[in-house]
């Protein structure tokens, strides 16, 4: 399996993402990007939940192949919300790391995710 870095993967990506664009601005909607991309998000998040549901509810084998299609999918919808709000795969990769990082000092702790300081996380989700 060949390796790729966060940003040579959303620089790909958006490569092959639809230049049309709907006419949605008359509805108030900030961005046609983000509501393409949170739309994909929530369709393919579906898709990813789908067969773990009829492995769960019906005992139907799940494919694992295509659940890892299901995060690439969703891979290529991250990519298109982060550069329609200016940022990189990568750079929310280490402001979500940071984040948990102040959430748990040390590893996951239930009293932390409980009681989290949201002010000291809000601090370094504006960074």
């Amino acid at each position: 399996m060949h390796k790729m870095s966060a940003d040579t993967y959303q620089r790909m990506a958006l490569r092959t993402e639809s230049s049309r664009e709907p006419l949605i601005a008359a509805y108030g909607l900030y961005n046609n990007r983000l509501l393409h991309a949170g739309m994909g998000l929530a369709t393919e998040a579906g898709e990813f939940l789908d067969p773990l549901k009829k492995k769960l509810f019906y005992g139907k084998e799940v494919d694992l192949t295509n659940l890892k299609e299901e995060i690439g999918d969703l891979l290529w919808y991250i990519a298109i919300a982060c550069d329609a709000l200016d940022t990189t795969i990568e750079q929310e990769m280490y402001r979500n790391i940071s984040k948990l990082a102040v959430r748990y000092p040390e590893k996951y702790a239930d009293d932390a995710a409980i009681n989290r300081d949201l002010d000291a996380e809000r601090k370094i989700l504006e960074t």
